[in-house]
């Protein structure tokens, strides 16, 4: 391995990484510039809310955090809500993003939050796997005001996009990775964004664990153990 990259660390400890999340880091892309649009067109949106939604690590988060920076929005996860009286919640910023929506969450909670940031006259981002019509709500004032806001689909990524994407998680985790490492594992890998994130997790595990520079067959042992190859 490198020298300057965790010179100290003798075991594989997972000191964990840094994960680039403003607007010059994200990847810009057919799969997801309809996405982008949307949030480069706030504040005018035409209801209340937006939803983002697509498969796990599709981007959602990244472009969630780019509207965070633009609005002054608080997060606040799904799940998190769900513990929570909707009569109790009370946050100081304009707008809000909920991340992780699905049928679970109280639909008196929600629409009591929707509700609130229209009062405020602000504007609340939703992100989730699915769009709100495919879930199982069942409220009618939540129904009308789901059905009134866009719902932006995030696609899964072609080959361009994919190898773009790994080279930042790469990069994220300071982990020199060579044009042919990353493309001996396209024609490999589940063609997904999550598979992409597990994977470079599990590069980077063992080129740690080993002390060893990635080269293709550390890249076929990860394979391995990520259920590729």
């Amino acid at each position: 391995m490198p020298k300057q990259r965790r010179e100290t660390v003798q075991l594989p400890l997972d000191l964990g990484h840094r994960t680039a999340l403003g607007k010059e880091d994200f990847i810009a892309a057919p799969c997801n510039e309809n996405a982008l649009l949307w949030i480069e067109r706030w504040p005018d949106w035409p209801a209340t809310g937006l939803v983002l939604y697509g498969s796990p690590g599709c981007g959602k988060t990244h472009l969630a955090e780019i509207w965070r920076a633009r609005s002054a929005a608080e997060t606040v996860t799904a799940a998190a809500l769900s513990e929570r009286d909707a009569a109790n919640i009370v946050f100081d910023a304009p707008s809000l993003i909920v991340e992780n929506v699905d049928a679970d969450i109280p639909e008196r909670t929600l629409l009591h939050l929707y509700n609130l940031i229209g009062e405020k006259g602000g504007h609340i981002l939703f992100t989730a796997l699915e769009p709100p019509a495919r879930m199982a709500f069942r409220l009618p004032d939540l129904l009308s005001r789901l059905r009134a806001m866009p719902a932006i689909s995030i696609a899964d990524p072609d080959d361009t996009v994919l190898s773009a994407v790994m080279r930042k998680m790469f990069e994220d985790r300071q982990l020199p990775v060579s044009e042919e490492v990353i493309s001996f594992l396209l024609t490999r890998m589940e063609r997904s964004f999550s598979a992409a994130r597990g994977l470079a997790a599990e590069i980077d595990r063992i080129a740690l664990a080993e002390q060893r520079q990635v080269t293709i067959p550390l890249a076929r042992l990860a394979l391995s153990g990520t259920g590729g190859g």
